[in-house]
């Protein structure tokens, strides 16, 4: 694997320079972050990335940026989180071309794992391939977002209603430490960490159905619907991260003291709020 600069790399750890005492060396653009958005200065993903052009390179604003470490066996899962982390953060802007050798000097990996990374991305419909340059952000405006919110609303809301009904009240008290995860993320501001912990919440909730099938396609409309929008005046910030979390907590009381008419209200206003 290419390393991202001259150095030793660190043994079974490929492209991870070295200094004298063993210890990792990050380069001073890496260590060194512009003042950004508050709840950017909050954000500590797993991952990390950095996107730009092969030209010109300006360091994005974010602490993910300082070069991860990545254990050879999972490289391109490790490089496939930190950049769906980059994207949701907004460090991945819409409609800008980034080039699988530039991140993989970042990555301090070679370009492939970044370039199969990125075409999973791809797939999914996040980036589209740009021919000899690279990989494009998906542009996206409101009315996708609300017709993303509408599809998750079909399946999610009848499967959640049904749960609500047939599911006893110990299992629903199981999932509370999951609720709780989403609200120390909310109380962050860092919204990369909270469309994690959200994910997870649904994905529990929805797994009680014993449907797989329905469990990876709201997976995968909930991860589209966490992507950033262009030409859009205002975002979701800490407030609304909090009042999201704050009604699954709130759903789950009234699925555990058997509450159906307050469940059925939250889980239909929950999905409109998302809308």
């Amino acid at each position: 694997m290419k390393q991202g600069t001259q150095g030793a790399a660190a043994p079974g750890i490929p492209g991870i320079p070295r200094d004298g005492a063993g210890r990792a060396r990050v380069p001073a653009q890496a260590r060194t972050s512009p003042a950004g958005d508050a709840d950017r200065e909050r954000c500590e993903p797993p991952g990390a990335v950095r996107g730009e052009h092969t030209h010109s390179e300006i360091p994005i604003p974010h602490p993910a940026l300082s070069r991860p470490v990545v254990q050879r066996a999972s490289v391109r899962g490790q490089i496939l989180a930190a950049l769906r982390t980059a994207l949701v953060a907004g460090d991945l802007r819409p409609g800008e071309v980034y080039s699988a050798p530039v991140l993989g000097e970042r990555f301090g990996v070679s370009a492939t794992p970044v370039r199969e990374a990125m075409q999973q991305l791809a797939l999914e419909g996040a980036v589209e391939v740009v021919p000899n340059r690279g990989f494009r952000v998906v542009v996206r405006g409101v009315r996708e977002l609300a017709e993303l919110a509408e599809v998750r609303a079909l399946i999610e809301v009848p499967v959640m209603l049904r749960l609500a009904r047939t599911v006893p009240a110990e299992r629903w008290a199981e999932l509370r430490p999951l609720a709780e995860a989403t609200a120390r993320a909310a109380a962050s501001g860092c919204r990369a960490t909270y469309a994690e912990a959200d994910r997870v919440f649904h994905r529990a909730v929805l797994t009680l159905s014993g449907n797989e099938q329905l469990v990876g396609v709201a997976e995968d409309l909930h991860r589209r619907s966490q992507w950033p929008l262009t030409n859009v005046p205002t975002r979701r910030d800490r407030a609304d991260l909090l009042a999201d979390a704050t009604e699954h907590l709130a759903l789950l009381d009234a699925l555990t003291t058997g509450d159906q008419e307050t469940a059925r209200t939250l889980i239909q206003t929950h999905f409109t709020a998302t809308a």
